[in-house]
């Protein structure tokens, strides 16, 4: 097939653009230049912004074209509309912040979504994220005239990541010694290796298949207990987790997900227990925690640098939360 890939060159960009070589397509990359601009030397690039230079796309065809960088209705609707015609199948990397109540768990493709207060301002910050994609999604279908596939992943994870949240449970891990585990062992933990996630988006887009999908994982419930003693096996480590209930996180100032990654709190939890039936029935498959932590270990020790970097808490925080608790249930 002929593909073309809006961005190709930053983590999901990057991994559908290997993976669609490594199946033998023909990949045409569009993008601004200016990030990693060395990888893939052999694909053909158009370059440009997608705000202001679309244009440069209209003296081509392909048979699908994959947005991996739409986060605004604007964005998305002119891309569809300049590509419409010119492509058969429209595939947009869309998120499960759209939804509009993230408390509840079995969230699925049909729940509601977010909703921008009138006369908001299309600016993407934390607030409209959610509410802009769900924009996004309604763009790329009315503007584009053929097949549209919605995937919804959840957090994306594995080697490449710029965010890091996942990347800090294996570093901190490797450490050993006690570890501070979040919230309760048996709460649900999800997420999508981003290797799963560009394979199975090129199989559906082989097949032509359109829809709107939750793209997250494993297919069976996963505990954060189950995750941790993972993660621990994959880089050869033998922790003695401390599990610190969520109400003392939260009165210490620790921000949900960022300040430990894969900890929401109950009342915002339901973003990690949605339903996927419906990617898996399509085929969807996930790795184990150990591969992706494994692999996303020996990625993050290639690169080198500091113990600790991004998303998490550093070691002295770490610490003195424990002395923290030990001390509050001492007394």
């Amino acid at each position: 097939m002929r593909l073309l890939i809006l961005g190709g060159t930053i983590f999901v960009g990057r991994h559908l653009t290997q993976a669609a070589l490594e199946a033998g397509h023909d990949v045409t990359l569009f993008n601004r230049g200016q990030t990693n601009p060395e990888l893939f030397p052999e694909v053909e690039r158009i370059e440009g912004d997608r705000h202001r230079d679309l244009g440069r796309l209209k003296d081509y065809t392909w048979d699908a074209v994959l947005d991996t960088c739409g986060y605004t209705p604007e964005a998305v609707g002119s891309a569809a509309a300049t590509l419409s015609g010119r492509c058969r199948h429209y595939t947009l990397i869309s998120t499960l912040s759209v939804y509009q109540d993230s408390s509840q768990p079995g969230l699925t493709e049909e729940s509601a979504v977010g909703q921008l207060p009138a006369g908001a301002k299309h600016e993407v910050n934390g607030e409209t994220y959610g509410p802009l994609k769900a924009l996004a999604e309604q763009a790329a279908r009315l503007h584009f005239d053929g097949e549209v596939l919605v995937l919804r992943p959840g957090l994306i994870v594995g080697p490449y990541d710029p965010t890091e949240r996942f990347t800090y449970w294996p570093r901190r891990l490797a450490r050993h010694g006690e570890v501070l585990a979040p919230g309760e062992p048996e709460r649900r933990v999800q997420y999508i290796d981003v290797r799963d996630l560009a394979a199975w988006t090129l199989t559906m887009v082989e097949s032509g298949k359109s829809g709107t999908f939750n793209v997250t994982g494993p297919k069976q419930p996963l505990s954060m207990a189950t995750f941790l003693a993972e993660c621990a096996q994959a880089v050869d480590a033998e922790p003695a987790f401390t599990w610190v209930p969520e109400r003392f996180l939260v009165e210490a100032g620790v921000a949900p997900f960022t300040g430990l990654p894969l900890w929401l709190p109950q009342e915002l939890n339901g973003l990690l227990e949605v339903k996927v039936d419906k990617a898996f029935a399509a085929g969807l498959t996930c790795r184990s925690p150990a591969e992706t932590a494994a692999d996303t270990y020996a990625w993050d020790q290639q690169r080198g640098g500091p113990i600790h970097r991004g998303p998490g808490i550093d070691p002295a925080r770490e610490l003195a939360l424990l002395q923290a608790w030990h001390a509050k249930n001492a007394s």
